[in-house]
């Protein structure tokens, strides 16, 4: 498991009101949610990275940075964390255009805590299978890059369901030397089964 993934998801909440963060802060520490609070879109740039797993709760209206122009920076910088939106009843229509550039959620004002909650809980489940599937995919990377060419053509023949004998017929070699290939591809991609091998071969696509 890598570092990143041992680490504890931060709810990070960003909101201009310090009534609102003062709420939050009590909220997350009612039921023990590693968080942290900032008062603007820029004090929280200057903090987070794409490697810090976790969540945004952010408020679509703030003096400067605005929720929605923080959103498109953290899509320029490539960082992918969930975002919820905290919203006035007049800003639905900007919580659902930041819904179409990858928010997940919003919720309007005033809202229960609860509600809150259960939207916090599920954008920290987003980012963690989301994670969970980047690491996936960078290691079936890291197998693929230990085969040989040979081993990658026949690689690329197992997971199409070819028989060794036909795979054998298009790369013109013996179909013992396919089996042997077969069993170094199942070795080195730490396959169980052909499924195992189809499945890694979709990660990499």
């Amino acid at each position: 498991m890598n570092q990143q993934s041992e680490q504890t998801a931060t709810v990070f909440i960003v909101d201009d009101d310090p009534a609102i963060r003062f709420a939050m802060q009590a909220l997350m520490d009612s039921v023990n949610l590693k968080h942290e609070i900032y008062g603007s879109g820029d004090e929280f740039l200057e903090q987070v990275t794409e490697e810090r797993p976790g969540c945004l709760v952010l408020d679509i209206r703030m003096p400067g940075l605005g929720g929605l122009e923080l959103q498109e920076e953290l899509l320029k910088r490539g960082n992918s964390l969930p975002v919820i939106f905290i919203t006035g009843h007049g800003d639905v229509p900007m919580a659902v255009e930041a819904m179409q550039k990858g928010a997940v959620d919003f919720i309007q004002k005033p809202f229960r805590d609860q509600d809150l909650l259960d939207r916090i809980r599920e954008a920290l489940k987003t980012d963690r299978e989301r994670r969970e599937e980047q690491q996936q995919h960078a290691e079936v990377e890291e197998r693929i890059a230990r085969l040989t060419n040979r081993e990658r053509e026949v690689f690329d023949l197992v997971v199409t369901g070819k028989p060794n004998k036909v795979i054998a017929y298009e790369l013109g070699v013996s179909q013992r030397t396919v089996e042997i290939h077969r069993a170094r591809v199942m070795e080195k991609m730490q396959a169980r089964s052909l499924a195992d091998l189809v499945k890694m071969h979709i990660y990499q696509e």
